[in-house]
């Protein structure tokens, strides 16, 4: 099970985070031969400057510091381009956006939001996946997206 966040804050180095995950996206999108854009690029970037969901206004305000023709449009194609290429996620209940930290790797979303801090784990579970899966099954229901949100106090916030 992977999982990132406030937990993992003390030993984490935030720099190479953020260039692994602009790395990775640049060897997916070239081999699925579509287009990381510097602008996108710059949008993930900004998804990736901290663990805690960011809003797609908080981009708008952090790109039109480099990119002064920035607006809300330009945003939202960039957002909607990296969740499509499975590089970020967003987070329903905060109308937010995470990176992705299994990029590529085909997986549901099941994210622990502390409620006090805002910072976001994402954790990438089959069991839980599978679990969820076959619930849906029993009742019949056919499941076209799974997304869970569990809100709460992360550790260092519990403390």
């Amino acid at each position: 099970m992977a999982a990132r966040g406030a937990v993992q804050a003390h030993t984490h180095n935030h720099k190479a985070c953020i260039e692994d995950a602009l790395a990775t996206a640049r060897e997916l999108c070239a081999e699925r031969g579509v287009q990381l854009t510097p602008l996108r690029e710059k949008v993930l970037q900004i998804v990736w400057k901290s663990h805690k969901p960011v809003g797609a206004y908080d981009v708008l305000d952090e790109l039109s510091r480099s990119h002064k023709s920035a607006r809300p449009p330009t945003v939202y194609r960039a957002l909607d381009f990296l969740i499509g290429e499975g590089l970020i996620h967003k987070i329903e209940s905060l109308n937010a956006y995470l990176g992705c930290v299994e990029a590529g790797a085909p997986h549901a979303g099941h994210f622990l939001i502390c409620r006090k801090c805002g910072a976001t784990e994402e954790i990438v579970d089959p069991k839980l996946e599978a679990a969820l899966d076959q619930a849906a099954k029993r009742a019949r229901f056919r499941a076209e997206r799974q997304v869970v949100e569990i809100s709460g106090l992360c550790a260092h916030c519990a403390a």
